[in-house]
């Protein structure tokens, strides 16, 4: 599609949930569900949730999501700072611009609730047309994320996609 062009249809996005533990699963992930309505409520289509493990099996997600071209990819999960919590590492390589305010007023909106969130390391950029973000692994530091994303998420696409307005 060119800048020009109008875009056709909804908005795809994808969802990388990393944990090792969910995907060899010893437990079930709640954060994908919570990132797959909020996605719909936007009018998303969304592919399915991929459950990896920490580290590089997240970077070959993102990766095997943009070939799919789709305006937004969700991570959640490996933000922190235990060793195999690698997403930022695996993200940042990916993105072709970063989007700094992002992340500063989604660990902010955390902070508020929980000092922790402070220590989340996550990215929020772009690659390409597609805008990528690492939101914290808990349900709770997704929602908090989401809420940050909300009244930008449109505006944030329609300049990936080309859009001059403001």
């Amino acid at each position: 599609m060119n800048a020009c062009e109008p875009r056709r249809g909804p908005r795809k996005a994808g969802v990388v949930i990393a944990s090792t533990r969910a995907a060899a699963g010893i437990y079930e992930d709640k954060s994908g569900p919570v990132i797959l309505d909020w996605l719909a409520e936007h009018g998303y289509e969304t592919f399915p949730v991929m459950v990896v493990p920490d580290g590089e099996p997240v970077g070959a997600a993102i990766r095997a999501l943009l070939t799919q071209e789709p305006a937004v990819v969700i991570t959640s999960g490996g933000t922190g700072l235990s060793p195999d919590d690698r997403t930022p590492e695996v993200t940042l390589p990916l993105l072709d611009r970063e989007i700094p305010g992002l992340m500063e007023g989604i660990r902010r909106a955390g902070a508020a609730k929980t000092p922790m969130a402070m220590l989340s390391r996550g990215h929020a950029g772009a690659a390409g047309r597609t805008f990528i973000v690492n939101l914290p692994g808990s349900p709770k530091g997704v929602m908090d994320g989401l809420a940050v994303l909300d009244p930008v998420i449109a505006h944030l696409c329609d300049q990936l996609e080309g859009s001059h307005d403001h």
